[in-house]
C-alpha cells in the first residue's frame, strides 16, 4: 500500500473523503508538510490501496486499516484529520482508540444524523448510471465556491488541475455509494460522546458548501466535549484544496499546540 508520508514534526494522519484517494488533496499536503509530518493513504477497496474490503466487517474495515497506517508509519500516537467522509472514520477511530489519537480535526464532514439530499440519494441508488452526469455537472455546482476562493481565472485553472489529479486517481462510484450507505445506519453521536482528544472542527461558509451542509458539520463542535469550531472564509467544502495555505495553517497550529500541551502535561 502506497502512502503519502512527508514533512517532519508532529505527525498528522489525514483520512481522505468518500472518493478514497489521497492524491486529490495534494495541494493541502504540500502546504501542511512544512508544519507537520503529514501522512495520508487510499481507503480500503480503492485502486492503489492494496487492501481488499472484508464485506462482513463493514465500516470496521476503515478502523482496522487505520491501525495498519499507524503501524506502517511507525507511530503509536498521532493527530487525525478526517476530510468530509473521512471525518466519520476519524471520529470512530478516536472513540475506539483514544490512546492513539493525540488530536482530532474534522473538516467539512457530515455530522451525526446527516442524510443525503435528493441528488445525492439518486447517485447512491444508481451510482454507475449517474456517475457521468454527476461529474459533468460538478463544475457548475462548485463554481460559486471556486469563484469566491480563486477568482474567475483561478477557478478555471483550479478545475483543470484538480481534474487532472482526479483522472489520475479515479474514484469508483459503486464503492463510494456503498460507503455512504453503510454509515446511514450508524449512530455517530455515540462516538462523539466518547472522543477524548482535543478537537477542531473546520467548515467553509454555509452558502458556499453545496456538498455537506455546514450546520451538519457544526454538530461535532456541539457534541464533542471541548471542541473548537473555525469557519474558513471565502470557500466551502473544498477549502483544503482551494485555500490550502490557510487550511494548513489552521490544522498545523492546532495539531502542534495540542501535541505540545500533551507533552507539557
Amino acid at each position: 500500500m502506497r502512502i503519502y508520508d512527508q514533512g517532519s514534526g508532529s505527525p498528522v494522519i489525514v483520512v481522505p473523503g468518500v472518493q478514497g484517494r489521497w492524491e486529490w488533496f495534494t495541494p493541502a499536503f504540500e502546504a501542511l508538510k512544512s508544519r507537520c509530518r503529514t501522512i495520508s493513504y487510499t481507503l480500503a477497496g480503492d485502486i492503489g490501496s492494496r487492501r481488499a474490503l472484508d464485506r462482513s466487517l463493514g465500516f470496521e474495515n476503515y478502523v482496522r486499516q487505520l491501525d495498519e497506517i499507524f503501524d506502517r508509519a511507525g507511530l503509536t500516537r498521532a493527530a487525525l484529520c478526517g476530510v468530509s467522509y473521512g471525518g466519520l472514520i476519524a471520529v470512530r477511530y478516536a472513540a475506539c482508540r483514544p490512546d492513539r489519537v493525540a488530536a482530532l480535526v474534522i473538516a467539512s464532514s457530515p455530522g451525526p444524523g446527516w442524510k443525503p439530499d435528493p441528488m445525492q440519494a439518486a447517485c447512491i441508488a444508481h451510482p454507475w448510471r449517474k456517475a457521468l452526469k454527476f461529474v459533468a455537472t460538478s463544475p457548475g455546482r462548485v463554481w460559486p465556491e471556486l469563484h469566491a476562493a480563486c477568482g474567475p481565472t483561478g477557478a478555471v485553472t483550479f478545475l483543470t488541475r484538480h481534474g487532472i489529479r482526479a483522472a489520475a486517481a479515479p474514484m469508483i462510484p459503486g464503492l463510494m455509494a456503498a460507503r455512504i450507505l453503510e454509515t446511514l445506519s450508524i449512530d455517530f453521536s455515540v462516538d462523539c460522546a466518547a472522543v477524548q482528544a482535543p478537537t477542531l472542527v473546520i467548515s467553509g461558509e454555509p452558502h458556499l458548501d453545496r456538498i455537506v451542509p455546514v450546520e451538519s458539520t457544526r454538530k461535532y463542535a456541539e457534541m464533542i466535549r471541548g471542541a473548537k469550531y473555525v469557519m474558513l472564509e471565502g470557500t466551502g467544502h473544498l477549502g483544503l484544496v482551494t485555500r490550502p495555505a490557510e487550511w494548513a495553517a489552521l490544522v498545523g497550529q492546532f495539531v502542534n499546540e495540542s501535541v505540545l500541551d500533551l507533552e507539557v502535561r
